[in-house]
Formats: C-alpha cells, sequence, structure tokens
C-alpha cells in the first residue's frame, strides 16, 4: 500500500521499499536502501543535506557542509528527548567524522562507529539514490531499517512538495515488524 501512495516521487515498479539487510566482506551487518526518483541529483542531494529538511526526519541535529576529515557532532533531536528522555552531551564531543562530500553524488559519514553512504546518479528520469548504513552493532538492523525507511519516505514527500502529515518516529516503529 506504501509504494501506491508514494510512487508520485519514485518510479513505481523499479525498487524495493524495504532495506536489504545483508553482511558486508568484513563481516558487519548492513542495510542498504535504493530509490528511483524522478528529481535531478542536485534536488536529492538538497534533500539529504539541508538542515531544515533533515529536521523533519534525520536521527540527529549535525552539520554536514564542512569539509571533508572534518570532526561533526551528532546531537539528540528535540523530539527525540522529548519522547524517549535521551540526553545530549552536555561537552558536545564529536561523535563523527566527514568522509566524502562530493556534491551531488556521494556523501559519507561515520556515526558512532558506523558508515552511513549516500550514491546518487542521475538517470533517464531522473535520479538513483542508494543508501547504505554499514552498522555498529548488529541487533540494531531491524529498527534502524525500519527509521531508515520511514526517513526515506519522508524525502520522498519532501522532494514531490508534499506535506508530511504523519510522525516519522511512529512510522517507523509501525514499520519495525516488516524487519522481523
Amino acid at each position: 500500500m506504501w509504494a501506491l501512495i508514494f510512487s508520485v516521487g519514485y518510479i513505481a515498479g523499479m525498487d524495493s521499499r524495504r532495506g536489504t539487510v545483508f553482511t558486508t566482506g568484513d563481516g558487519r551487518t548492513a542495510i542498504r536502501f535504493e530509490r528511483l526518483l524522478r528529481y535531478p541529483p542536485e534536488q536529492v542531494w538538497q534533500a539529504i543535506t539541508d538542515p531544515g529538511r533533515l529536521s523533519a526526519w534525520f536521527p540527529a541535529v549535525v552539520d554536514l557542509d564542512r569539509p571533508v576529515g572534518s570532526e561533526l557532532y551528532f546531537a539528540v533531536t528535540a523530539e527525540q528527548q522529548r519522547r524517549y528522555g535521551m540526553a545530549d552531551d552536555p561537552d558536545r564531543k564529536p561523535n563523527g567524522r566527514l568522509l566524502r562530500s562530493e556534491p551531488p553524488t556521494v556523501l559519507e559519514y561515520e556515526w558512532a562507529g558506523e558508515i552511513l553512504t549516500w550514491e546518487i546518479s542521475p538517470t533517464p528520469a531522473g535520479s538513483r539514490l542508494v543508501f547504505t548504513n554499514v552498522l555498529s552493532d548488529p541487533e540494531a538492523a531491524r529498527p534502524a531499517a525500519a527509521g531508515w525507511e520511514a526517513g526515506l519516505e519522508v524525502v520522498e514527500a519532501q522532494l514531490d512538495g508534499a506535506p508530511v502529515t504523519w510522525d516519522p518516529l511512529a512510522r517507523a516503529e509501525e514499520l519495525a515488524a516488516a524487519y522481523e
């Protein structure tokens, strides 16, 4: 059903809504999502890097507009503080690093021992977005996959100019069953 609702923003029938959980060559657990979108790479890049857009779906507050190699601080969001009682580091000690930034095609960063890679390539109909999250804890695969899928739904809605009328955190909880 969700594929039908969100088919406006991606090319229907060409990608799966679910992330793929797999083992990397070095034995780590990773999640991979692919989306075929009807928007050029520059617009997709903005959707995954603009702080105003990130605040609607990304599970941290971070400034990605930094030189490659820069330390990053991923702060707890206000909603995470409210909903889950999560606390931010008062010292704001860096917990990540920007590894690659090649607008509008590749963004890669390390966050708390995990590697997140966003690859955007042009297609005749728009863009192909491939997101891979190499996890530090294999047990986190199910909830992380559900969270990223919910986040990507928001990204697609933003690209379409559609209002986000649902709670992405509640949507992630709903999607978690699909990854059992």
